[in-house]
This record gives structure tokens, C-alpha cells and sequence, in this order.
């Protein structure tokens, strides 16, 4: 999709591009460096969104056009989409409880391990479906809701496992650290 962009209208495209691109970092960093902007941005949004795809799915059960059509419904319709989101939602959030010390859990030595397994989590998630795309269509190509072609095979399966030696010999658990001025982790 990226280099797909030519013709007249590219100039906007690329524009479009820029301005989501440079959003999402200034999205980021007021996430980052305030507390109102993580919870924001990773709390109130998300809910927003759950509420979102929970009245899209409902919409699609009963057959309603409005949510047939709708471009999340179609293009964003696998459990991988909603694996990821909300996996990295949670990493999210346990990052600011770790960096804020919310409550008995952000502050207890324990959690510190948390950005790990969440992590960890994320690895299986994609290693899940490098496995899935190997057994579905191994040798051969498929077209997901995206557009995008899919060649299964032996490199699904090499992927996995790098994702599983990757958990396996992750380091650090309990080293995450707060800054000295308390804007990052460490």
C-alpha cells in the first residue's frame, strides 16, 4: 500500500500520511509525558473504541447495513487486529501504573516483570499467526480482509520459533526503573 501511491491525487496521499504520522508522535509524547494524556489516550479512548466495535458487532449480527459496510467491520474483522490492540492497551496501562505507582500494585517489585509479559504476550500473538497462515495456506497464497496477499509457508514456521526463542531469553524483568525527572521508564 505504501508504494502504491501515484496519480493525482498522491501529493495528498503523502500529506495525508505525514499529518497521521506526525499526530501519532505528538499523540505519544503528550501520552508520555502527562498523566491526564495516558490515561486519555489508553484508558478513555480505548473505551470509546471498545464500545465502538462491540456496537459494530452487534450491528453485523443482526445484519444491519450500516455495520456490514463499515470499513472496520471490513477491513478489520480478524481476532488478530483486536489481539494486538488491546494487548498493547494493557501494556500501556501497566506502564503507567508502573510509572505513576498506582495503587499497591504500581508500586510492589513484582510488577515490574509486567512490560515483559506483556511483551512475551504480544510474541505469542504473532507467533499464533505466523502458525495459522503456515497450516491454512502452506505453499500456497491467500487475500486477508486487507488486500494484502499471504504466502504461507516455511518461513511462517522459522518465524514462530524466533518468536519463541525471543520470549525465552528475554532479560531484565525487574530492572525497569523510573527517571530521575519521572518522564520515561527504563
Amino acid at each position: 500500500m505504501l508504494f502504491d501511491v501515484y496519480g493525482e491525487t498522491a501529493l495528498y496521499q503523502w500529506l495525508g500520511w505525514a499529518m497521521v504520522f506526525i499526530g501519532l508522535i505528538l499523540l505519544n509524547e503528550i501520552a508520555r509525558r502527562s498523566k491526564i494524556g495516558g490515561i486519555i489516550c489508553f484508558i478513555v479512548i480505548p473505551i470509546i473504541l471498545t464500545i465502538y466495535f462491540t456496537a459494530i458487532s452487534i450491528g453485523v449480527s443482526q445484519g444491519a447495513s450500516w455495520a456490514l459496510n463499515n470499513p472496520t467491520h471490513i477491513y478489520m474483522n480478524g481476532w488478530f487486529h483486536y489481539a494486538k490492540l488491546y494487548a498493547a492497551t494493557i501494556g500501556c496501562i501497566g506502564f503507567i501504573a508502573l510509572k505513576y505507582q498506582w495503587g499497591s500494585i504500581g508500586k510492589s517489585h513484582w510488577f515490574k516483570c509486567f512490560p515483559f509479559v506483556i511483551v512475551a504476550i504480544n510474541i505469542l500473538i504473532a507467533v499464533v499467526s505466523d502458525l495459522e497462515t503456515a497450516i491454512n495456506v502452506f505453499g500456497t497464497t491467500w487475500v486477508s480482509s486487507e488486500g494484502v496477499t499471504l504466502y504461507g509457508g516455511w518461513h511462517n514456521i522459522f518465524n514462530a520459533i524466533a518468536g519463541l526463542l525471543n520470549i525465552f531469553i528475554m532479560t531484565g524483568w525487574f530492572g525497569i526503573y523510573i527517571s530521575k525527572n519521572r518522564d520515561d521508564m527504563l
